[in-house]
């Protein structure tokens, strides 16, 4: 039997498949922007011809299948969402467009432009009802089912097909909401509806509002795309089990994340770093830095400790997004991205990018602009004849051509002009990830640098260079790295609610009825996993903070039922907590409680990672050729070593290249180059 794992990107569609032996193969295919499902077929279709065997015989052998997507991302970002519509308590409709007051958080206060908010739903189809729930949770004023039947006559005429449904304080008590949903759903066909007290409920109505939004406008989307998937997957013999994974690095079933769509934003860059902490323990690295370097983005994430870091909220664009996700920062970098000038006639690297269609010039399908790949491929860092191993010739000449135009404006030679291109972009994505890493407090030294993805073999070493991280680490599937992480990954959800009190008055109790609640809710949505509550692992934790201040601790509780005790020992925890993190704490101030957070999971079955055989040569009995590439200004005699060949324990000094099947990993002069006993490359800068 097999266990497959997709990844779909911008560019290309990744394919890891593990078989009953532990051994694991990697494919690409293209990915499908008009039907990204087509592109998942097409990949696990190369999967069974590697394997003799046709899709139907493949996929009949096949018990489990993990999908990880960027559909949902693209549609929020680019807003290919479902027309949607708002009903909210009246007098707050246009919470969604006011947002945080005055503060802009996703634009800089210096920036002489900043374009109006167009928000997902517009104002005319934001709708107020006569509702009142007390902060308490005490309805005050119930629903009118004539003033919703009302609405959905409007609803109709507009041929909505999603509402979200967000009333003030539906956090403590979300009767008012369910009763309209269920009106809804009565008389509205075949339309999605996303209750905000479902999707997040927490205290904070512009957060809770924009989440619900973004929920509902997904809805539609995500199920159509899912259903379709499944459906040609069935049709070819799949009997297995589909799982899908989500933003907060946990894979769930296909029926949960059709339910809460929004949880599938930023489903794929996620995996990168919960694959790191699991590589890490073999490796022995605690501290790592992840760069994702595909096509069209660098998604970059940090491992702490050992410990995936996890955040509440991200923004899109200028949609808030207030679930827990995988901290991950995205810049327009990749090996599509394209080569251009300012206004001030500056070279800039991205963000927009060739993508997979018509993708870079050199791939000859029509593309004009210079990409990064291009400029790789100048420099003799890609081969033109053994890119995709061997399965597509580049056009080489094309790709200098479009150089060439570059090269024109700044008075350069196509190759100097290339290199500028690959400096430029390196610098990008170097400071990309001091984003994360020295703007948070991290010092970049004391991280190992994980790069990944189609692009990041060959860009790894002078990002590393740039940022003086202790070493770059290749991964052996570094290209599928996302794909090969969904092996690692657990299936899980994660649920919160509201408890706003003063730490000493909490009542335990209350807690742990909150808390049961989200146990039944994780219930629930295992039980298509035929999960028990045996089965089920769970973590507890609770967000608290200074009376006054604004932002929130987030500090674990044990796993049982939570005591009085438990509560006490919060005190002195969060005073410590507090005192790391900000180097100061206030004993003599009342400590509130906000949310109580639960993350509820089936540990997934991983095995060990195998070893692979060891040298008792030098590297050069496994160079396949050479060729002239272009280092340091100059063209140089460069050896080209054969990936799949090496062994553990080989070291290969710079300058050189190793081709890979399906990435190409650069070695600059002054770098050196170990294979460890998993088959990853391990870089490392001479010491001068």
């Amino acid at each position: 039997m097999y266990k497959v794992c997709v990844d779909t990107g911008g560019t290309f569609t990744d394919c890891v498949v593990l078989d009953d032996q532990g051994r694991k193969e990697e494919f690409k295919s293209p990915s499908t922007p008009e039907d990204f499902s087509i592109g998942v077929v097409n990949s696990i279709s190369d999967a069974a011809s590697a394997f003799s065997l046709t899709d139907e015989q493949f996929l009949d052998q096949t018990e489990l299948i993990i999908h990880g997507t960027t559909a949902a991302t693209n549609a929020v970002v680019t807003k290919n969402v479902a027309k949607t519509a708002l009903i909210g308590t009246k007098g707050f409709r246009d919470v969604i467009e006011i947002r945080r007051s005055s503060k802009i958080e996703t634009h800089s206060m210096y920036e002489a432009f900043i374009p109006p908010y167009e928000p997902l739903v517009p104002r005319y189809l934001r709708f107020g009802v006569n509702e009142k729930t007390k902060s308490s949770g005490e309805i005050t004023k119930g629903i009118n089912e004539d003033e919703i039947l009302e609405i959905i006559e409007q609803l109709k005429k507009e041929q909505i097909e999603a509402v979200a449904v967000c009333f003030i304080n539906s956090f403590a008590n979300p009767e008012n909401e369910k009763t309209v949903a269920t009106i809804l759903e009565k008389h509205l066909d075949n339309v999605f509806v996303s209750c905000s007290s479902e999707i997040l409920p927490k205290i904070g109505e512009y957060e809770r509002t924009s989440t619900c939004v973004i929920n509902a406008s997904l809805g539609p989307v995500i199920k159509k795309y899912l259903t379709r998937l499944e459906t040609k997957l069935k049709n070819q013999g799949f009997q297995g089990q589909l799982l899908v994974m989500q933003a907060n690095q946990y894979a769930q079933s296909v029926s949960a994340v059709i339910r809460k769509p929004a949880y599938l934003v930023g489903s794929g860059p996620a995996a990168a770093p919960a694959g790191s902490a699991y590589l890490g323990k073999f490796i022995g690295e605690e501290n790592i830095v992840t760069a994702d370097m595909g096509g069209t983005t660098l998604d970059s994430g940090m491992l702490s400790r050992g410990g995936v870091i996890l955040k509440s909220g991200m923004w899109l664009n200028d949609d808030r997004l207030g679930i827990k996700v995988v901290e991950v920062s995205s810049i327009g970098a990749g090996g599509g991205s394209i080569a251009w000038f300012d206004s001030l006639g500056l070279l800039r690297i991205g963000p927009k990018s060739a993508g997979a269609e018509p993708g870079p010039v050199c791939y000859g399908r029509g593309g004009t602009e210079p990409t990064v790949t291009d400029a790789a491929v100048i420099l003799g860092y890609v081969p033109d004849d053994y890119f995709w191993g061997g399965k597509y010739k580049l056009d080489k000449e094309g790709a200098r051509n479009s150089i060439k135009k570059i090269a024109d404006k700044l008075g350069l030679g196509v190759e100097e002009t290339a290199q500028a291109i690959f400096t430029t972009v390196s610098s990008t994505m170097a400071d990309g990830i001091t984003e994360i890493t020295t703007r948070r407090g991290h010092d970049v030294r004391d991280f190992s640098l994980l790069v990944c993805g189609g692009a990041g073999a060959m860009c790894g070493a002078f990002m590393g260079g740039l940022l003086n991280t202790k070493n770059i680490i290749v991964p052996k599937f570094a290209a599928s790295f996302c794909a090969w992480s969904m092996f690692c990954m657990d299936v899980g959800r994660d649920y919160i609610r509201t408890y706003f009190s003063n730490l000493d008055e909490a009542d335990e109790d209350e807690i742990n009825r909150l808390y049961q609640e989200m146990i039944d809710e994780a219930l629930a949505e295992f039980s298509v996993l035929n999960v028990s509550r045996e089965n089920l692992s769970l973590v507890k934790s609770v967000d608290l903070r200074y009376s006054g201040q604004f932002h929130e601790i987030e500090l674990t509780l044990p796993s049982s039922d939570i005591s009085k005790q438990d509560l006490i020992n919060l005190k002195d925890d969060f005073h410590r907590k507090h005192n790391d993190l900000f180097t100061f704490s206030l004993p003599n101030v009342d400590i509130e409680t906000r949310n109580l957070r639960l993350i509820a999971t089936v540990k997934s079955d991983v095995s060990d990672l195998p070893e692979i055989e060891k040298t008792t040569g030098k590297a050069e009995a496994y160079e396949k050729r050479r060729r002239q590439c272009f280092f340091e200004g100059k063209f140089m005699d460069t050896p080209i070593y054969d990936g799949p060949l090496l062994k553990a324990g080989t070291c290969i000094k710079g300058h050189a290249i190793i081709e890979e099947p399906t990435t190409t990993v650069v070695i600059p002069p002054d770098f050196t180059c170990n294979v460890d006993q998993y088959g990853n490359y391990i870089l490392n800068k001479e010491v001068q």
